[in-house]
């Protein structure tokens, strides 16, 4: 008789054909029937489901550990009493966190370069990657081998800042978006998963009549959703997290300082970042928990997690299945 899965089917009834050519009908109470684990393997899952396990806390914990010491009173996280369990929780630190004047410009600058630079990234890299796909384009192989040469090789800090300042690009916000439209690796991903989609759907459309830019919208764009939502989680992730360039480009413009830049800031200032909320607040209470400067480390790195911990759960789906199409070809 056939050998079976060791899975549940349920509410489904199954025929299969035995060696002897038989129809079996197999019920849910049939499959229900599990195999049986060798010692060995029994022993293999259980290594492996502690090692998944152990993995997972390690990579949760330091998150947990941040935000249970941001919300916990503040005497006892200085005395470091504060590592599992939080206690005399209250959100005064991130309310506190409203009198530096300074830090909501910040975070009102970090969000537009998020937005607007990953949109545009994506929208970039969506048109260019189609039209590398293109046999009948313009030298389409020394353009795209061009492209695949620039992620390997680049002319330094120096020459990348010198190169900025004679483009303009120095104190101003289009330092942000401008040099991140193009990004050759997104460009490669989703090139090579635009050709796994049938080349029998472009045909028919051009056969109707529609020109490239309406098999583009209305075909490419909808059927590469999970490829593009791929590449604007690494843009935004990327346009969040970035510093440098801030730190580089805006020395004379503190008010297009990103997140980032002011928290590297506060992070080698907390002393003085204490006396501003103090100053600002008049020495009300709500600022008492505020006062440590390790807690002050840890609200405003906590502030700065926050956004990209409640994106990427809603996108992880279209993430995994992008980022495995995306790679099938090379």
């Amino acid at each position: 008789m056939a050998k079976y899965h060791n899975k549940m089917v349920r509410n489904k009834r199954i025929q299969a054909v035995s060696s002897s050519g038989e129809v079996i009908e197999i019920t849910e109470k049939t499959i229900s029937k599990r195999h049986k684990y060798s010692a060995g393997d029994k022993v293999f899952f259980i290594i492996d489901y502690l090692f998944f396990i152990v993995f997972t806390i390690s990579c949760i914990f330091p998150f947990y550990y941040l935000f249970i010491n941001t919300i916990s009173d503040a005497s006892l996280v200085s005395k470091g009493m504060i590592n599992f369990i939080p206690k005399g929780i209250n959100f005064n630190n991130y309310l506190a966190l409203r009198n530096v004047t300074d830090l909501s410009n910040s975070i009102i600058v970090s969000v537009a370069r998020t937005v607007l630079g990953t949109a545009l990234m994506v929208m970039a890299s969506a048109f260019v990657g189609y039209l590398m796909t293109k046999e009948e384009m313009w030298k389409r192989k020394f353009f795209y081998r061009f492209l695949v040469i620039t992620m390997y090789f680049n002319a330094g800090l120096i020459p990348w800042y010198l190169n900025m300042v004679m483009l303009g690009l120095t104190n101003n916000f289009a330092a942000y978006i401008i040099p991140g439209i193009v990004a050759p690796y997104n460009i490669i991903l989703v090139k090579t998963y635009i050709e796994s989609i049938p080349s029998e759907l472009e045909e028919s459309a051009f056969i109707d009549g529609a020109s490239h830019f309406t098999v583009f919208r209305k075909i490419i764009w909808p059927l590469s959703m999970p490829i593009l939502a791929t590449v604007a989680i690494f843009g935004a992730v990327g346009n969040w997290n970035s510093f440098q360039d801030s730190l580089i480009l805006m020395s004379d413009a503190n008010h297009l300082y990103t997140l980032q830049h002011r928290l590297y800031i506060y992070l080698n200032q907390t002393n003085n970042l204490s006396n501003v909320m103090n100053s600002t607040a008049g020495g009300g209470t709500a600022l008492d928990y505020a006062q440590n400067g390790q807690i002050i480390k840890y609200t405003i790195s906590m502030v700065s997690i926050i956004p990209i911990l409640l994106v990427y759960p809603f996108m992880q789906r279209y993430f995994e299945e992008g980022i495995m199409l995306g790679a099938v070809k090379g």
